[in-house]
């Protein structure tokens, strides 16, 4: 993911190469399944009116909604949900798109390790779902499962030992989207400044808030057993300065996600599509 700008909204997808072409049909006149704009990475957090990482407790930004938690040594973040149904919008051409995920960085610096659950439509095509992650700037978003389905039971996870980190995503629904993969980033690339549980609004390639995709409607995602870790404490989302983040469309005012309370646990709490934004 690219360098946050935070005069803008918080954590959009930037295209590195443009979208990809549509997918042709098949001989048997069903089409085949598009694939996602290529060369995708899921960037830090854009700031829509506040400055980021100040242990606000509400804020909003352009293509983030959910919680961030802020402070040092962040060793561990997971959370658990059922894979959200998407309709597509046969009205909008081109793409719509919706990224779920939980991670370490990315709310007020320039890296994020990450990892979780996407749906995408090409017009009426779709909705198509995977589970991928990324380290930012190493790559871009890998896509691992796409036999990923709305009622798909999903842990993911980001743990961190040392420079090491393990991302971890297990669809218990359906295996074969599960993954394990392990990737090092230095103390001094890698801040381990904040985590977060966050459903996303894809962005273009300068990652600025008019140039993001349609937000594919979404029925609500909810998170539970949300846990966080640092090398001090472990704990759930109330353990550490929490930031509720609401995001919002280009005017700054009409929501486009909006996120609920955190439960009294501090485990759990949803996400509620509003919008199509930008």
């Amino acid at each position: 993911m690219r360098k946050s700008r935070l005069l803008a909204g918080a954590g959009a997808i930037a295209l590195a190469a443009g979208l990809a072409g549509t997918a042709a049909a098949s001989a048997s006149s069903t089409p085949t399944r598009p694939p996602p704009p290529t060369g995708v990475t899921i960037v830090p957090g854009q700031n829509a009116g506040h400055t980021a990482g100040q242990g606000l407790t509400q804020v909003k930004y352009f293509n983030w909604a959910g919680y961030a938690d802020t402070g040092t040594g962040f060793s561990k973040v997971s959370s658990s949900w059922t894979v959200p149904k998407v309709t597509c919008n046969p009205n909008i051409s081109g793409y719509q798109w919706s990224v779920f995920w939980v991670g370490i960085d990315g709310f007020s610096n320039g890296t994020v390790e990450q990892d979780g659950t996407d749906a995408y439509c090409h017009g009426s095509q779709g909705p198509y779902y995977d589970t991928w992650w990324e380290h930012y700037p190493t790559n871009n978003i890998q896509e691992v499962g796409t036999s990923v389905k709305p009622g798909d039971k999903i842990h993911s996870s980001v743990v961190r030992s040392g420079t090491k980190y393990t991302v971890k995503v297990t669809d218990s629904t359906n295996t074969a989207d599960s993954f394990t993969k392990t990737f090092s980033c230095s103390a001094t690339s890698c801040k381990d400044t904040s985590a977060e549980w966050i459903a996303e609004s894809p962005g273009g390639d300068s990652g600025e808030p008019d140039n993001l995709y349609p937000l594919a409607k979404f029925a609500p995602w909810t998170n539970s057993s949300s846990a966080v870790s640092t090398t001090a404490k472990s704990g759930n989302i109330k353990t550490f300065p929490d930031d509720e983040i609401t995001a919002v469309e280009t005017n700054n005012t009409t929501v486009k996600m909006q996120p609920s309370a955190l439960n009294s646990a501090g485990t759990a709490f949803s996400v509620t599509w509003k919008n199509y934004g930008p």
